[in-house]
């Protein structure tokens, strides 16, 4: 080659042009090239890229428009397997080059990262050449209404900047060039969002969440209000004591919040609704402190929402897409779990979405049959769901022309033809996951969620802490008897130790030997698993494993034989955590019983935890449950409120209690 390099195709590696393209062009274009029966590349002094291949296809990608901007000559719509191809020799030609730093192939191909980098950086000019005059229009109409964007800005863990839109996400791979963006949005939509996300960090400035134009917000209070105003009947009332009436006009605000696109909120009355009907039926699913927790984070919303320096926006959900059809999307399974009670079997499916950096969770339920046939972790495995087994479907690549995304992250097969949703084998598809869905250091994802919201006022997006996670060892394994929980000491490929804690459960009895086997076999290599610290200690509950180049569900496992495993030794004591976690159970069990009905029993371990929380130093949280216990005893109109400002003081120190002990 003549001129430089392009250091734009350069920056393409195979996860890139699978998302731009399709993998299977991907490797098929790679075998040709490998077999030198690719392109021969050249560059012109513009920087266009020419190649004929040796099926006469003349290939041609100018610079600055991404391969969707490039012409073939061949037959094939969209981007062919011949631009793949010759993006693929250009990058041989580079590091076969003489002066080239590292003649390895696929050293060309790494991204090199940008610290600071932002679309935002771009002028409309650039924009308007990358997508064009029509997607840049209907861009600004969108504008006009008014949008809002989360925003992942680039840092040295995690050099690609993402935007959340309410209808789509937007991934920039290679900086400063806007052609090579990627997104789940339709075709005919995807300059217009990519503009979207440009403005959007030009405005952001650094901050995590923006809002532009200038549409007005709806108007949200009236909603909000009633659904507080319930809310308080509930606490007042309790669980114990709520009727129909009650639960139909929870249904019926819930249905507004919708209307209103307060997702948040209308997501969290959902749950509400949820508690009451498993408290009604003796449900196992039925927890007070769940209950007493949802009740927290409507009051919590409503406050945050009303703060000045909140975004109204990220608080409540407004303006997200209630659903977004995704074009033929591409998932990657990531495993299920599998619960229940007495009557009835739930599923639920983790699907990445590589080209959005998300999970996305489809559910199913099923009644437990009436003639006592088990129907454990094994049995869901052979249900269909979009003509496909739940089994194939945990452990494949699924390809879909008629998934439906909600504002929460759940997904949506249609039911339609079968044809609509193929599956394959995973393989070795986790490998390949872009971060954060595919992490290789604990510590440096864990340090970036410092100082994010509370839980309470966060997006309620489903599986929002699962990955998949690269280990490096897998230490030892171990059973508490008592617990029933087996633990596994792991360090993942940056050599940071977590502990792998799985408990069990009885809609999926043979889980913890399927668990442990998989683990014995010395061929695990990567878990997928929700990621928290608990304890001081980085913490996987997993989903599924990676055993070589086997996928391992161990909720759909139909047992093995037990395997002998070594006694794990007794948890160390945390009196913090241990004082948050009773303080949240007797809150829990005032919002049971009501208000309205306290006993002195539960009034008596009111006065307990405020003397263990003073012990441990926790003198306000203290000082709030205090205020309450005074309330309560003298029948203070205002009870409900002083019960709202000690559960949401507990909820948040315990959070972050949970994430911040045991750090230097």
């Amino acid at each position: 080659m003549s001129a430089a390099p392009r250091a734009d195709l350069l920056a393409l590696d195979t996860e890139t042009l699978g998302a731009l393209s399709n993998r299977g062009l991907v490797k098929r274009a790679a075998r040709e090239v490998a077999a030198g029966q690719g392109p021969v590349p050249a560059l012109d002094p513009d920087g266009t890229l020419r190649g004929t291949c040796p099926d006469g296809s003349a290939v041609v990608l100018p610079p600055g428009t991404g391969l969707d901007g490039g012409s073939c000559s061949c037959a094939a719509p969209g981007v062919c397997r011949h631009r793949l191809a010759l993006v693929l020799a250009h990058q041989r030609a580079a590091a076969d080059a003489p002066d080239s730093p590292d003649p390895t192939p696929d050293a060309a191909a790494v991204p090199v990262p940008v610290p600071g980098w932002s679309p935002g950086a771009l002028d409309d000019e650039a924009l308007t050449a990358a997508v064009g005059a029509r997607a840049v229009a209907a861009a600004r109409r969108t504008l006009e209404r008014g949008y809002s964007a989360r925003l992942h800005h680039a840092h040295p863990d995690d050099p690609q900047p993402v935007a959340e839109l309410a209808a789509c996400t937007v991934r920039f791979p290679v900086p400063g060039e806007l052609g090579f963006a990627i997104t789940d949005a339709a075709q005919d939509r995807r300059g217009e969002m990519i503009a979207l996300a440009v403005w959007a960090f030009r405005a952001a400035d650094g901050r995590p969440t923006v809002t532009l134009g200038a549409a007005p917000e709806p108007d949200v209070e009236p909603a909000l209000d009633t659904a507080l105003d319930l809310a308080r009947t509930l606490l007042l009332d309790g669980a114990v004591h709520a009727g129909p009436v009650l639960t139909a006009d929870l249904h019926r605000v819930r249905g507004e919040l919708a209307e209103r696109r307060l997702h948040w909120p209308a997501g969290a009355v959902a749950a509400l609704i949820g508690q009451l009907d498993a408290y009604a039926t003796r449900s196992a699913d039925h927890r007070p402190e769940e209950l007493a927790l949802l009740l927290a984070e409507l009051h919590a919303r409503r406050r945050a929402a009303a703060h000045p320096g909140s975004s109204r926006a990220e608080v409540l959900g407004i303006r997200e897409a209630t659903e977004t059809p995704l074009r033929r999307v591409r998932l990657t399974a990531l495993g299920c779990r599998i619960r229940g009670t007495a009557t009835t079997r739930s599923a639920e499916l983790y699907l990445a979405h590589p080209a959005a950096g998300t999970v996305l969770v489809l559910r199913r339920s099923w009644d437990v049959p009436a003639d006592g046939r088990p129907l454990t972790g094994h049995a869901p495995a052979s249900r269909r769901i979009a003509g496909h087994r739940l089994a194939a479907l945990a452990t494949g690549n699924v390809v879909s022309e008629s998934a439906v995304r909600s504002a929460a992250r759940e997904l949506g097969l249609g039911r339609g033809r079968i044809a609509d949703t193929t599956v394959t084998p995973v393989g070795t598809a986790w490998t390949d996951l872009p971060h954060p869905l595919l992490l290789t250091d604990l510590d440096a994802h864990l340090r970036a969620l410092a100082g994010r919201p509370p839980g309470l006022i966060r997006p309620r997006v489903a599986a929002e802490s699962l990955h998949v996670v690269r280990l490096s060892t897998v230490e030892g394994v171990r059973y508490d008897a008592a617990e029933q929980r087996l633990e596994a000491a792991v360090r993942d490929a940056a050599g940071t130790p977590a502990a792998l804690v799985a408990d069990y459960h009885p809609a999926c009895p043979g889980s913890l030997d399927a668990l442990a086997a998989a683990l014995g076999t010395g061929t695990v290599t990567h878990v997928s698993a929700t990621v928290r610290r608990v304890a001081g200690r980085t913490v996987l509950d997993p989903v599924a494993l990676l055993a070589g180049d086997t996928v391992v569900v161990p909720d759909l496992a139909a047992g093995a034989d037990p395997t002998a495993l070594t006694p794990a030794p007794p948890p160390t004591s945390d009196p913090l955590a241990a004082a948050l976690a009773e303080a949240l159970a007797v809150l829990a069990a005032l919002a049971h019983r009501g208000l309205r009905h306290p006993d002195n029993t539960v009034l008596t371990r009111l006065d307990r935890t405020t003397t263990q929380l003073d012990r441990t130093g926790l003198a306000t949280t203290a000082a709030l449950l205090r205020t309450l216990a005074h309330a309560l005893r003298t029948d203070a109109p205002d009870a409900a409120q002083h019960w709202t400002d000690a559960a949401i003081r507990v909820a948040v120190a315990a959070e972050a209690h949970q994430e911040t002990a045991g750090r230097p």
